[in-house]
């Protein structure tokens, strides 16, 4: 294993770890003990931890790093921030979007699951990264790509604590579907509106569930 392959693979499940919770917030992250348990050297997880330092995942303090603490105020300006990139990301997906791709998405949102079969947990939130990856493509701004992808990581630690609640991923279906409905429009006004409530109605689903 090279070492530049090495430092891809404990980033990736380091960051996996951190989003699943297996590595709970304030977590010391030793580089001799994470290392060993990863079984790569030390240099390929000093590495993974600038990584994801930069990413707001990880806060290093000196040679100490730890999981980065979630508190409310930490979750309410990040969705702050995700609300300011994400209802422009919305607007220019309207004004430029590729009417195949989103009709495609629509008709996947509002399918439901198969008829006495229960709701797929799983299933909104992979149509979520669709989502998410088909107007970071129709926006087609670098400088707003990379401003999202720089927090997708800290969004989706937050998200994990929303899963179990059926009513909310109902309800983030529906709101999720009036976002590709808007953008397919064209509707750049709709668009930003609708992907406001819906982030607002997460913020508040999340507050509601994250642990203290």
């Amino acid at each position: 294993m090279s070492l530049v392959r090495a430092s891809d693979v404990a980033y990736e499940q380091l960051r996996q770890e951190i989003i699943d919770w297996v590595l709970k917030p304030g977590t010391l992250l030793g580089e001799i003990e994470t290392a060993e348990r990863i079984g790569v050297s030390r240099t390929p997880i000093r590495e993974a931890l600038a990584r994801l330092a930069a990413e707001g995942l990880v806060a290093a303090s000196g040679r100490t790093a730890i999981v980065a603490p979630l508190s409310h105020k930490h979750v309410v300006e990040l969705f702050e921030l995700r609300e300011a990139l994400e209802t422009q990301a919305a607007r220019l997906a309207a004004r430029r979007r590729d009417p195949e791709r989103f009709a495609a998405l629509l008709t996947e949102f509002r399918r439901g699951p198969e008829e006495g079969q229960p709701l797929d947990g799983r299933r909104p939130y992979f149509l979520s990264s669709e989502l998410d990856s088909a107007i970071d493509e129709a926006a087609d701004s670098r400088y707003l790509r990379s401003a999202l992808e720089d927090i997708r990581g800290q969004i989706a630690r937050v998200r994990f604590h929303a899963r179990s609640n059926a009513d909310r991923l109902s309800q983030a279906t529906f709101e999720h579907t009036q976002i590709v409905e808007a953008i397919l429009e064209g509707d750049e006004v709709f668009a930003a509106q609708v992907t406001a409530v819906h982030l607002r109605n997460s913020l508040a689903d999340v507050l509601g569930s994250l642990p203290g």
